[in-house]
């Protein structure tokens, strides 16, 4: 049964934020076609999606992967909009810059070919960008507030960044900028939502990323990232991207970004509220 919204795509749906949005589409009506990789072995659980309430009636999982752009054809096909979330993530450093944007590019740009082939017609196409392709730069407005005008200069990152992180960085920044050129280009309606650090649950069983990051000074990990940090609760990114969906007069990038905080602010708070664990001090 077509929920009372109509059908939606969601591609990567089992990571932590694609999870939550399909979980929030299902409470509001939609219909969600959602995108895994391939497990021949059917050894992956997810559970967590097939158990979500309404999931049984509104939800159908595909398999599709970025390596193959051309997989996400019967995903797509007859949905008014497309959540594109999926991304490659290298932090392990096991390929090069190269190969992780060239396999996030083609893959991006695999699924906008897929959303103009769809014969459903596609309304709306909404990107999920990161805050990585907009920080990152040599100009000094660190104290400043960042716009959607801004971009990350991928040469400044190849030169100051370690590895293990820049070809994420520089992958979004080239993802986010070629999706927007392809929808220029050929007359589809796509719009990009940029998240700072994305915290809050999660239903996913992969500890997020995001959430550990912003977790280090209870989990007694290095926190040195964390000076200045800009984040969203995960809630409120996922009514974000539904919200772009929905609004006509949305165009172009959008930051999501409710809150900033410093260390030591963020050391007060979870040492008040977690006093069980040695929370450094900012002596």
């Amino acid at each position: 049964m077509e929920g009372e919204k109509g059908t939606v795509c969601v591609t990567g749906g089992t990571g932590f934020i694609a999870s939550w949005l399909i979980k929030k589409l299902l409470e509001e009506g939609y219909s969600v076609h959602t995108t895994v990789r391939a497990d021949p072995e059917q050894s992956r659980d997810i559970s967590f999606l097939t158990n979500l309430p309404g999931a049984a009636e509104k939800l159908k999982i595909f398999s599709a992967d970025l390596s193959d752009p051309d997989s996400f054809d019967a995903a797509i096909e007859g949905c008014k909009g497309v959540f594109h979330v999926a991304t490659p993530i290298d932090f392990e450093n096991k390929e090069t810059e190269e190969v992780v944007s060239q396999r996030a590019i083609s893959g991006a740009l695999g699924i906008l070919k897929a959303c103009l082939k769809s014969k459903n017609n596609v309304k709306r196409v909404v990107y999920t960008s990161s805050a990585s392709a907009v920080v990152f730069n040599n100009n000094d407005v660190e104290s400043e507030m960042m716009d959607e005008s801004l971009w990350t200069d991928v040469d400044y990152v190849r030169e100051k960044l370690q590895p293990h992180v820049r070809s994420y960085m520089i992958s979004k920044t080239l993802t986010e900028k070629a999706v927007l050129e392809f929808a220029a280009e050929h007359g589809l309606d796509l719009v990009s939502v940029i998240p700072s650090f994305v915290v809050g649950p999660f239903i996913c069983p992969k500890f997020p990323g995001s959430v550990r990051a912003t977790l280090a000074l209870v989990l007694g990990d290095e926190y040195s990232h964390l000076l200045n940090t800009s984040m969203v609760h995960v809630d409120d990114l996922a009514r974000a991207h539904i919200f772009l969906l929905e609004y006509p007069d949305a165009k172009g990038r959008y930051n999501c970004s409710s809150d900033t905080i410093s260390l030591q602010k963020m050391a007060e708070i979870l040492s008040a509220k977690y006093p069980e664990f040695p929370i450094p001090t900012s002596e």
